[in-house]
């Protein structure tokens, strides 16, 4: 009865994978919007609210230094983000207005401030976090007081660390964009749950910060200044049309010359290209989207062969060789270690950062 049971299941979980990936086909037809929806198929986020509450006058707060990625969301008001050099990027400072939102992929040297000059030192601390007031301020500077809703995430993907490679850092979601409604009502959401009377935080505000991530994400591949990677790839339509068809087909023959010859270029021009923007050679893409695919394929029960020829090896030594060079293990061990892990976790969102170990002033 249980191997029955199981084998139902599995079947469940493959039609569902397949459903996903028509419906992906049927539903982006933008070439950079399908590529980010490919990426977040497989993310699952979790979100720690550490602190809500209000800034005014001088003030310099961060969550920098705890070796956690980090968000903040401006509820009111309005503040500068500055940023350290890093990660092949120079010093940065980004203004924020009320709606927001900044999501830091890593821990990097960070902090808001009303100046829109860095400080000397990113890592001093300044001013005091007042509790958050019952109304939102209005008539007021633009940076003389900001509200905020800070915290940490940390991520669960199919290739943790090289799909988050791909993503940009910081993510910042404009709400002024206007490109995406259900940002707007999501953050709606959160300024009425942040302003609930009580203690303690409302424990939606986590659930909430992860969808505003994932609407984040959407917003980042329509953002006019875009770091070098795989994600200024995309914006181009040749390059982002290829990554569209790779990921919507992962097993065809995807050779260099195959490449080259979709996107209308010589060869060696191509791979110029593809790897002075996206920042790796065409052949390393195609490995990881058929990596990630089948790690997919893995979770929802598909067989050791059945996942190889999908996407594209008629070997499946072969592909369980690739499959371990990119992942660090062997496919086997991929889908036991994955069907341990619960999917979902209903009580991760609602637990809250102790208030003490990560002061934010």
């Amino acid at each position: 009865m249980q191997d029955e049971t199981r084998d139902t299941r599995s079947t469940t979980s493959v039609r569902e994978w397949q459903e996903g990936q028509q419906a992906f086909s049927a539903e982006n037809p933008g070439h950079p919007d399908r590529v980010a929806d490919w990426l977040l198929a497989g993310l699952e986020l979790k979100s720690t609210l550490f602190h809500v509450g209000e800034y005014c006058g001088v003030y310099q707060a961060s969550t920098a230094g705890h070796q956690r990625a980090s968000f903040h969301v401006v509820l009111d008001g309005g503040c500068y983000l500055h940023m350290g050099a890093g990660g092949g990027q120079p010093a940065r400072t980004i203004h924020l207005a009320a709606g927001d939102a900044v999501f830091l992929l890593s821990d990097v040297p960070h902090c808001l401030s009303p100046n829109a000059l860095p400080p000397a030192d990113l890592s001093a601390r300044a001013g005091k976090m007042a509790p958050l007031p019952a109304d939102p301020r209005t008539n007021t500077p633009d940076t003389s007081s900001v509200s905020l809703a800070c915290g940490f995430f940390e991520f669960r993907t199919d290739l943790d660390a090289l799909v988050l490679g791909m993503l940009p850092n910081p993510i910042v979601a404009r709400r002024a964009s206007g490109r995406l409604e259900g940002m707007t009502q999501i953050f709606s959401l959160i300024q009425a749950e942040a302003r609930r009377p009580g203690d303690a935080p409302s424990p939606l505000l986590a659930r909430l910060t992860d969808l505003l991530f994932y609407y984040a994400l959407r917003e980042a591949v329509h953002a006019d200044e875009v770091a070098p990677g795989m994600w200024r790839l995309m914006r181009r339509d040749a390059f982002g049309r290829l990554a569209a068809a790779i990921i919507e087909s992962p097993g065809e023959r995807w050779t260099t010359d195959a490449m080259a010859e979709f996107v209308h270029m010589s060869r060696a021009r191509f791979c110029k290209q593809f790897a002075e923007i996206g920042g790796q050679p065409p052949a390393q893409f195609v490995t990881l989207v058929r990596m990630k695919t089948a790690a997919a394929l893995l979770r929802a029960g598909v067989s050791l062969p059945e996942a190889a020829e999908q996407v594209g090896y008629q070997s499946e030594s072969a592909f369980a060789q690739a499959f371990k060079r990119v992942t660090g293990i062997q496919p086997g061990a991929w889908r036991r270690q994955a069907n341990s892990i619960p999917s979902t976790d209903t009580t991760a969102h609602t637990t809250l950062a102790p208030a003490s170990p990560y002061p934010l002033h």
